[in-house]
């Protein structure tokens, strides 16, 4: 039986019999679902765990919120503290007067930064996924004596990942104009959310409508559309930064975990095997699926995953 689907009578008998020399069972720890007032910007995350174990800091990318972590927080916080944010414009963090947040990803980081100093996370690791990637390298970067390890999920920090899926996208980032611009106007719909969890996928029954569902319901409110595009613009910002973050990882050598759905159409495999070259003992696995590995592979990666941080986190 799972122990975190142990009735209460017998989870008190079994404490009861550990108080007088039996097994004592481990209470699972519970989520909590939590705001932090940073700045205009009223942070939506989820925390699990006790803060005196290390912190796993988990930034999601693009079509996700902190939803997307849900299985891996249940995995890890009877070990460690978690903490899976909601970046502004996704999920339910809320931006109040949105004409005065710059949507950059220099500015998302800068977010988080100030998130990050008010909880007062001193170290961590970094768990990202598509957009969360170059929040956290530009963290990483600023602050490197704060990074304890990395684990990414299809989070891309080199352009040899960069797939056929970005063309559009570059050409609007060499001369954004309005046409650009609006021959892309179909990727911030829920339509193009949900392809972007099934493309890749062979086996279809595996994708839980509950996240691209969701986050379809969140790209759906007004002015959204305008904001993801904006992001997609300054993207462009990232891939010239990769030069700073590969130089990032060769300096300070972090431990480094690549989890990566092989089929992704906008993150190729080959962004994860390129670690090698700037961190040597850097552990890359490769699956089956697409871009969202996570929701159809959840049960083979997070076991990869946890023993890379008790290898690396709990010396």
């Amino acid at each position: 039986m799972n122990k975190k689907s142990i009735p209460a009578t017998v989870l008190a008998a079994s404490l009861t019999a550990g108080a007088s020399g039996g097994e004592v069972v481990k209470v699972p720890s519970e989520v909590a679902f939590k705001y932090e007032q940073v700045d205009n910007v009223r942070v939506f995350y989820r925390e699990a765990g006790n803060e005196n174990d290390p912190t796993v800091l988990m930034l999601h990318g693009f079509a996700a919120s902190s939803f997307m972590w849900r299985d891996v927080i249940d995995a890890l916080a009877d070990d460690y503290h978690v903490v899976a944010l909601d970046l502004p414009a996704f999920g339910f963090t809320e931006v109040s007067g949105d004409d005065e947040y710059s949507y950059t990803f220099a500015n998302l980081t800068e977010t988080v930064e100030k998130f990050i100093e008010q909880k007062e996370l001193t170290k961590f690791a970094l768990a990202v996924h598509d957009y969360g990637a170059p929040v956290g390298w530009r963290l990483a970067v600023d602050n490197p004596e704060k990074i304890t390890a990395i684990v990414s999920q299809n989070g891309n920090a080199y352009e040899e990942g960069l797939a056929d899926g970005w063309k559009p996208i570059k050409k609007y980032w060499n001369n954004p104009t309005q046409e650009n611009r609006e021959a892309l106007s179909d990727f911030p719909t829920p339509e193009s959310i949900k392809w972007q969890y099934e493309e890749g996928v062979s086996d279809l029954s595996k994708v839980s409508p509950d996240g691209y569902t969701l986050e379809g319901f969140h790209i759906s409110k007004p002015g959204m559309a305008d904001i993801q595009l904006d992001l997609l613009l300054d993207y462009a910002s990232n891939v010239e930064q990769y030069p700073e973050y590969q130089a990032y990882f060769r300096k300070h050598q972090p431990p480094l975990l690549a989890v990566w759905g092989k089929n992704d159409p906008f993150f190729l495999q080959e962004g994860a095997k390129a670690w090698k070259r700037d961190i040597p003992d850097a552990e890359i696995h490769l699956y089956d699926t697409g871009h969202f590995a996570l929701e159809t592979h959840h049960s083979v990666i997070i076991p990869v995953i946890k023993q890379f941080l008790d290898k690396n986190l709990k010396l």
